[in-house]
């Protein structure tokens, strides 16, 4: 406020810029909502007319053509409406983790999800692929809007990095306006109650060992090597508001983590930082792109997950408890500054 007239003298001085045709970067954008709902509606349109008896999912032992799945849902291509789809986001979603993840559902259906948002699926994410690419094209067309996208490492199996990365790769999922940031959701209770790992360990080894395997070795996972020169961050989600057990000194090991609770915060922040840490090191050393490590921290919960991140985050996303803690909040400020 102090200096708004020397910006104002500033901007009026600077030659062919303004809001227009200045350089803009959006640093939070979930790839499943890389498209705007006009456009995503557009597209699903456009492939119920075109591509109607293509197979596009298996369920309930039965494989189900694109107007198949429609007129299991009593929909058709008139219709659908945006109010339908009802992907936009709304009031009802701030601060309402469940809310906000079923946005991700068209029309509030899951099978509509599976078929054009995601990218393991029956037919390889085509459909994803290119909605993506016709985003691709939209960025480049506005030639001054930068996105970094965010897409979701689970580490439930040690594949899901080739997968991806194959889907990027064959996809030809490449543009100058673009860079991808790695979301890994805190969900080992839900892998372990389903049986799918044994330990906290078992999730760090699914994340890590590929990265360590293709920075050793670039040819043991050549897609996966082109992809992560494209990888600028790794980010944790989750609901921070869920309750935790607060960490002690007495924690166990990751390979000890055998017990059906989730993770601490804190804990899921320290061996990730310690593994991507020792990766960063490795790839320097190899001449490689290196990834920071940016979580979500500070959205709701304990403070303390604010005070994990400082020691160990490049940056975060949201620190909106920062105005709990004057003293974190001054600690955060003179970082940003240095």
């Amino acid at each position: 406020m102090l200096n708004a007239d020397k910006e104002f003298l500033a901007q009026k001085s600077a030659l062919h810029r303004d809001f227009y045709n200045v350089q803009k970067v959006d640093t939070h954008v979930h790839h499943s909502a890389c498209m705007n709902h006009k456009h995503l509606l557009r597209f699903i349109k456009s492939k119920l007319r075109k591509e109607p008896d293509e197979v596009v999912i298996f369920r309930d032992g039965t494989y189900l053509t694109l107007k198949e799945v429609f007129e299991s849902l009593d929909l058709s291509g008139y219709d659908l409406n945006v109010d339908l789809l009802d992907v936009h986001a709304d009031k009802s979603t701030f601060h309402r983790f469940d809310k906000f993840n079923l946005k991700y559902n068209p029309c509030g259906q899951s099978r509509l999800r599976e078929i054009f948002l995601k990218q393991d699926n029956l037919i390889q994410g085509r459909f994803l692929g290119e909605l993506t690419k016709q985003v691709f094209s939209d960025l480049a067309a506005s030639k001054y809007q930068m996105a970094e996208y965010r897409i979701s490492i689970y580490g439930r199996k040690q594949s899901e990095w080739d997968q991806l990365a194959s889907w990027i790769v064959n996809n030809d999922l490449y543009s100058e306006n673009v860079v991808w940031l790695i979301q890994i959701p805190r969900l080992y209770n839900v892998y372990k109650e389903m049986g799918i790992v044994t330990s906290f360990q078992n999730i760090l080894d699914n994340i890590f060992l590929p990265l360590f395997e293709v920075t050793v070795n670039p040819d043991s996972h050549p897609q996966l090597h082109v992809f992560l020169k494209q990888v600028v961050g790794f980010d944790l989600v989750d609901d921070e508001s869920k309750p935790e057990r607060r960490p002690t000194k007495h924690m166990p090991t990751p390979a000890q983590w055998t017990n059906v609770f989730n993770p601490a915060f804190s804990y899921y922040v320290y061996y990730c930082y310690a593994n991507l840490y020792t990766l960063n090191k490795l790839r320097e050393s190899k001449g490689m792109t290196t990834i920071k490590f940016r979580p979500h921290s500070g959205e709701a919960g304990d403070i303390d997950h604010l005070a994990a991140t400082f020691l160990v985050a490049h940056n975060i996303a949201h620190g909106i408890n920062l105005r709990k803690s004057p003293v974190l909040q001054y600690l955060y400020y003179l970082a940003q500054e240095a």
